[in-house]
């Protein structure tokens, strides 16, 4: 339930459109929903600014199909995050109309485009092409929140003069997201190169001792740049959501 639709509701029944019975109803499940296998958050819309977004990982498709069929009913947009693409081709069967991104392994409902409400761009990096599963599921999750978004891939230490050719881009984005594996070194570089805020993603991209991206995740938390804030090892949602949330300041998400 966003505001727009509570909006509506209670206009209907000031203007005697819409039965009082009627609007209880649609109301009566508004804070959230129990259907057994969730407690679906219908009121998460009207509390943050964006509808609850469903964590696909451990989760059969059945009980996926379950939590969408109640939140389609009111919501203009539903994420999906950490769904494989076994689980994705079940869900598409019944919801054909939704999108699924195997590079970002995210499935999307989307009735309408989201209007563009940040205040500014959002830069997503990755310091490797093996870095841009977890970049682009920062980018889908940014672009739902109603962002523009843009992207630089494979720019990483490796050949750091690769960075240094998209100065003036890098200079201009409000909100920096940087995904690097391996040592994990490129956030620090670009942190060091603007004054905007800069959301390190560490992934599991590497071998040996990067342990998973324990090493990257690490080297990022050490960073002397003064700019940059870190998030969980393969987590571009949670960086893509906070990106967005730092792009809406003063802004109603």
């Amino acid at each position: 339930m966003n505001l727009d639709a509570l909006t509506e509701i209670l206009s209907m029944v000031a203007d005697g459109a819409l039965p009082v019975g009627q609007a209880a109803d649609q109301l009566k499940h508004i804070s959230f929903e129990d259907i057994g296998c969730a407690h679906v958050d219908h009121h998460r819309t009207l509390r943050k600014g964006f509808p609850e977004v469903i964590f696909g990982q451990g989760k059969t498709s059945e009980q996926i199909i379950a939590i969408l069929e109640k939140l389609e009913q009111s919501e203009n947009i539903v994420l999906v995050t950490r769904l494989d693409e076994e689980k994705a081709d079940v869900i598409l069967s019944r919801f054909p109309h939704a999108q699924y991104f195997d590079d970002a392994r995210m499935l999307k409902i989307e009735k309408e485009p989201p209007a563009i409400t940040g205040r500014g761009t959002i830069l997503i990096v990755s310091a490797g092409t093996s870095d841009i599963p977890v970049a682009m599921e920062a980018f889908l999750t940014a672009k739902a929140m109603g962002n523009e978004v843009k992207t630089l891939f494979d720019v990483g230490v490796a050949g750091i003069h690769r960075l240094f050719a998209h100065k003036a881009e890098i200079e201009k984005a409000s909100v920096i997201i940087v995904a690097a594996g391996m040592e994990g070194a490129l956030p620090s570089v670009v942190g060091g190169l603007v004054k905007s805020p800069v959301i390190a993603v560490p992934t599991s991209v590497g071998y040996g001792t990067s342990f998973n991206g324990m090493t990257a995740l690490l080297g990022m938390l050490n960073s002397c740049s003064s700019n940059i804030a870190v998030v969980n090892i393969d987590n571009g949602f949670g960086a893509g959501y906070m990106a967005a949330t730092i792009n809406h300041v003063g802004v109603e998400l």
